[in-house]
């Protein structure tokens, strides 16, 4: 069988490392773009045999470049995104609804059997969120410019190589209060890194067109109980304090001066909502791939990063 040719923009990240192993070895021939090749050329190239991958440095608004790119692909995937804006261009607008619209319209242009959006779960609900109304405007403008998308909607992404667990873990280990926002109920449905790559496969291998996919973990948790299961995998006890809105905004606007800021207050108004499924769409569970990694079990493959002693923590090596 002749090799697909696929496209993909945000490559480096968690998601992107776990679908190029997953195409690769599926028969896909991947092309990767990254804005910096020098920086992540290295952490590319190491996930897949040679001749299956290519990487490509290009600025994502560069159209000619794209559409030299897009004439040699059969398939697009777009799994850029940004938590939150920086200096150069990167604003919520540019990255989640500028480029995805332009990209969907070249795809369109090109005729590509398929191109595949990732969005985020809820962000029909936050209204109020920058991130979220960015991210819903890309989801309108893609299925306007290439009606037969496939838009997908993930809750919390985790695996080894996030920034949600491992910074949740950090956090636990260093502080001795942890701050619940909201009294930590909002409701997650975490999905595992290799469930998602595994919807996105079937999603272009079987020609699904589904407009919107909501893409969900087998369980319902909220806030607080993923941060006391993070506790116990860490082996810590710590003092949640539930924190008043009023200094929940202060505390959130004195990490946004941070480089790298561990809150937004636009991702303080995003915790407000519940991170579940709406009804209103097909979930991974429809199309027939289940999740099936919970939480508890497959953080615990790599939380003795955060324990005391590391991997000699378990039970066997400690000493009375």
């Amino acid at each position: 069988m002749k090799a697909k040719n696929c496209l993909i923009f945000g490559g480096s990240g968690q998601i992107g490392r776990n679908l190029i192993r997953k195409l690769t070895k599926n028969n896909y021939k991947v092309t990767v773009v990254t804005r910096n090749i020098h920086q992540k050329s290295y952490i590319i190239k190491t996930q897949a045999n040679v001749g299956y991958i290519d990487i490509v440095e290009s600025n994502i608004f560069d159209e000619k470049k794209i559409r030299q790119l897009l004439k040699n692909s059969d398939i697009c995937i777009n799994l850029i995104g940004i938590l939150y804006e920086q200096k150069k261009g990167n604003t919520f607008k540019n990255i989640h609804t500028i480029f995805p619209s332009l990209l969907a319209k070249l795809a369109k242009e090109y005729n590509l059997k398929h191109f595949v959006h990732l969005s985020a779960l809820a962000v029909a609900e936050a209204t109020d969120s920058d991130y979220a109304k960015s991210k819903l405007d890309g989801e309108i403008q893609v299925l306007k410019n290439f009606p037969l998308a496939t838009i997908l909607r993930p809750s919390i992404v985790y695996s080894v190589d996030d920034k949600f667990t491992t910074t949740f873990m950090t956090m636990l280990k260093r502080l001795p209060i942890f701050p619940l926002y909201y009294n930590g109920k909002t409701k997650f449905t975490p999905i595992h890194c290799s469930d998602l790559t595994d919807i996105i496969y079937k999603v272009i291998s079987s020609n699904i067109d589904s407009k919107i996919i909501e893409c969900v973990g087998p369980e319902e948790i909220t806030f607080k109980e993923i941060i006391k299961k993070l506790l116990n995998l860490i082996d810590k006890k710590r003092f949640l304090l539930p924190l008043p809105l009023p200094i929940a905004k202060f505390s959130a606007k004195i990490f946004e001066i941070m480089p790298n800021p561990l809150l937004t207050t636009d991702q303080l108004k995003l915790l407000k909502y519940d991170n579940v499924i709406s009804g209103k769409y097909k979930t991974n569970f429809d199309i027939g791939v289940p999740s099936k990694k919970y939480f508890d079990q497959e953080v615990k493959k790599y939380c003795y990063m955060w324990r005391e002693g590391g991997q000699f923590s378990t039970e066997k090596y400690k000493v009375n």
